[in-house]
């Protein structure tokens, strides 16, 4: 009879550890935007429908992480739908509000409601595979239009950059699709965030100094 080997196997760790380096990364990850709101009231390039979608879409992932045992998962999720829904209250606060984006986004959090009541884990997860995208189309739509999009926080960017390269690998790991393009999703569109407030950043200098 093969003895089964004890011994442990260091990318099987690495793999079974990226939700909760994901939480290390995601449960913090709005304060950035929410406290440089608070400080200086600029919304400049910071997209409501973003931070309103976002809520929404954490607050489903909630339950696609529950109903697939993802227990570590649902602190993020958690943390995300609360503090991006902060985010988008400070900004109706400050009059960011985008009037025209509220009929749709509130049909998309009933076809979310519908396809988990139909489809269960399964059906709302598929669904979850293009929220992704829905969701960074008005951050990126935004920050890029505004011409100077000095209101986007750095800090909540790069945590965001965290926390989706560890779902990518945590669905490459599990074989989760629905994981996967979150995780690429998120990581390019951080990254085109970044680069955006970057270059606010520069352009800013820029005009100071002439």
């Amino acid at each position: 009879m093969t003895r089964r080997s004890t011994q442990p196997n260091p990318l099987r760790e690495l793999g079974d550890r990226q939700p909760a380096v994901a939480a290390c990364f995601g449960i913090p990850q709005y304060l950035p935007q929410i406290l440089k709101l608070r400080r200086t009231g600029d919304t400049a390039g910071v997209s409501w429908s973003w931070a309103t979608l976002t809520s929404i879409n954490n607050a489903a992932w909630f339950g696609y992480f529950m109903a697939s045992g993802y227990w570590t998962a649902s602190l993020p999720s958690t943390a995300a739908a609360v503090l991006a829904g902060t985010v988008s209250v400070l900004l109706v606060r400050r009059g960011a509000l985008n009037r025209r984006a509220i009929g749709w986004i509130a049909g998309w959090a009933v076809l979310l409601a519908t396809a988990a009541a139909v489809g269960g884990r399964v059906g709302l997860g598929s669904l979850l595979a293009a929220a992704s995208i829905i969701q960074v189309t008005p951050s990126l739509w935004t920050a890029y239009r505004t011409d100077r999009p000095t209101g986007i926080s750095v800090g909540t960017w790069r945590l965001v950059f965290g926390e989706l390269a560890c779902w990518f690998v945590f669905g490459l790991w599990k074989g989760d699709v629905r994981l996967v393009t979150l995780g690429a999703t998120g990581v390019l569109a951080s990254l085109l965030m970044l680069a955006r407030a970057r270059q606010a950043g520069v352009l800013s200098k820029c005009r100071l100094a002439a």
